[in-house]
């Protein structure tokens, strides 16, 4: 393929565009990982290629692997009693850059809540950071990369 084809599939939108489409698709997929059960679409997040990096959980590399994890987490929250989280980006704290004819860089900050089973009282669990490299690739679609999951603190009582 040309480089100016290649060039053509990464237009990248500017500000503040980039920023809500971003936001957006980071959305639906927290949404996604810690709500629904629905591994196929979470393979359609990811690259590839997926590098993800925690601070307290380690590397994990490709989307096979990524999606095995997450579709094992899907069948323990089919028992009414298992945990449940959820993820609240900070908006204020949202920042992206893009990075012409590829993607774009994502940072912020964010917190998790838990709660016991499907009844539970949710409790604020902690907080950290986070930088997400995104690559919009030819379908139009964009997919996280890179993740960088770091500083992760408890809650503070």
């Amino acid at each position: 393929m040309p480089l100016f084809a290649l060039l053509a599939a990464a237009a990248i939108p500017a500000q503040p565009a980039l920023t809500e489409q971003i936001a957006a698709r980071d959305a639906d997929l927290f949404e996604t990982l810690f709500l629904s059960c629905d591994p196929a679409k979470m393979g359609d997040f990811v690259t590839e290629d997926l590098e993800f990096y925690h601070d307290k959980g380690g590397v994990m590399r490709g989307r096979k692997a990524f999606v095995a994890d997450y579709a094992k987490d899907c069948e323990a929250r089919k028992d009414p009693a298992a945990w449940r989280s959820r993820r609240e980006l900070l908006r204020p704290s949202l920042h992206v850059d893009p990075i012409p004819a590829y993607g774009a860089i994502e940072t912020g900050d964010h917190l998790f809540y838990e709660r016991k089973g499907v009844n539970g009282t949710e409790k604020l669990a902690g907080k950290a950071r986070f930088a997400n490299l995104w690559v919009l690739e030819a379908d139009g679609k964009w997919r996280l990369s890179r993740v960088f999951s770091y500083a992760h603190q408890p809650a503070k009582d």
